[in-house]
């Protein structure tokens, strides 16, 4: 298998989310998703932060060494944390409702994410980059990047049941991410598919009796990633 290229698998994962809202119209950008209390819309505001992000740090180059990488950055997100969960999840409403009509939060987003893209395929793949109280090498940043909008693509499509799934390359970074986060003796159910696990590591869909049988006390790790 080859490897993947780090901008590459972000322009894959943007692309997807854009090939799942843009045939939208404004009912199906306010219907449900996985993220509680969140509609398309607003989940889409939450991940244009994450390609606004991207931009400030690929922008803002600073010296090594990294004290984080693809993996470990995600240990400082607590699962479960209901209070910083909700004040993030309000913001977001707040946000998405300024505009006048869902669709703009469409179109930003589709001037956003290629011009991430864009600056991830041109930033130098062996510097650093500061993003979160965090120092990250570009590569680990642009799989970080990927991961969550793997995961958030997932998200999206609840109720949508047309839409596109996330592509292959980019599910692998986030499959990847989810197994370094897992225990190192433990192995995934084998019956679930990489979307499957990509649900269950950030609990997005419940361990059944039997995954937890098949995981062992490496069923207490989950969810890997809130």
């Amino acid at each position: 298998m080859s490897p993947i290229r780090p901008h590459e698998a972000l322009a894959q994962a943007y692309a997807g989310i854009t090939a799942a809202v843009t045939p939208l119209d404004d009912a199906g950008l306010q219907r449900p998703t996985r993220c509680r209390g969140w509609l398309v819309a607003d989940l889409l505001v939450h991940v244009l932060g994450d390609a606004q992000r991207a931009l400030v740090a690929l922008a803002s180059p600073v010296p090594g060494p990294a004290d984080v990488d693809d993996v470990s950055y995600w240990r400082g997100f607590t699962p479960g944390d209901d209070d910083a969960g909700a004040k993030h999840a309000w913001w977001v409403r707040r946000s998405a409702t300024a505009f006048d009509r869902p669709s703009g939060v469409v179109r930003i987003w589709s001037d956003t994410a290629p011009a991430a893209v864009r600056a991830a395929a041109a930033a130098d793949p062996e510097g650093y980059v500061t993003t979160q109280g965090h120092v990250l090498r570009v590569p680990d940043l642009l799989a970080t990047l990927t991961t969550e909008a793997v995961v958030h693509h997932l998200d999206l499509v609840l109720d949508l049941p047309d839409a596109p799934l996330p592509a292959a390359d980019p599910t692998r970074v986030a499959v990847t991410t989810m197994d370094g986060l897992l225990c190192d003796d433990a192995v995934r159910p084998a019956g679930w598919d990489d979307h499957e696990y990509l649900l269950k590591a950030t609990g997005r869909v419940p361990l059944t009796d039997r995954d937890r049988f098949e995981l062992g006390e490496a069923a207490g790790w989950f969810p890997l990633l809130g």
